[in-house]
């Protein structure tokens, strides 16, 4: 292989992965909708600013990737912190900080970690949505 085609694929495996990676920003009433729907909600409260988000952030972009089942049958919202730490939401789900991961089905709370950013334990997390959205 030469470098040109080195580079050429080496930048298509980066990027094509990064669509899967994409989740929805919440917006009142979002939620409230999709669980409506029928739909299992991950949900992401998140900063910018947070590392522990962002570790988050590429520790779920990563598992994604490597099952894409997922993001198929999973509704992922970001919710930013710096703007709706004091929404209707926020308080109903008693989040405590940002990098809180919490999984929603119907009117019950499947799971939740709160600044936790170990591989296996956001795992468990997303396959407990996964589970609860396939059944």
């Amino acid at each position: 292989m030469n470098r040109r085609d080195f580079v050429l694929a080496a930048t298509a495996t980066t990027l094509l992965p990064a669509a899967a990676w994409a989740k929805t920003n919440y917006k009142p009433g979002l939620v409230q909708a999709e669980l409506a729907a029928g739909k299992t909600v991950f949900l992401d409260f998140t900063a910018s600013w947070c590392s522990t988000c962002q570790s988050q952030g590429r520790t779920i972009a990563s598992l994604k990737a490597a099952n894409p089942a997922y993001e198929q049958a999973i509704s992922f919202i970001d919710v930013d912190w710096d703007q709706y730490r004091g929404a209707d939401l926020t308080k109903a789900l008693r989040i405590p900080r940002r990098s809180t991961l919490v999984v929603l089905k119907g009117s019950q709370e499947l799971g939740r970690i709160v600044a936790g950013t170990g591989r296996s334990q956001i795992q468990q997390l997303m396959d407990v949505a996964l589970g609860a959205a396939t059944s």
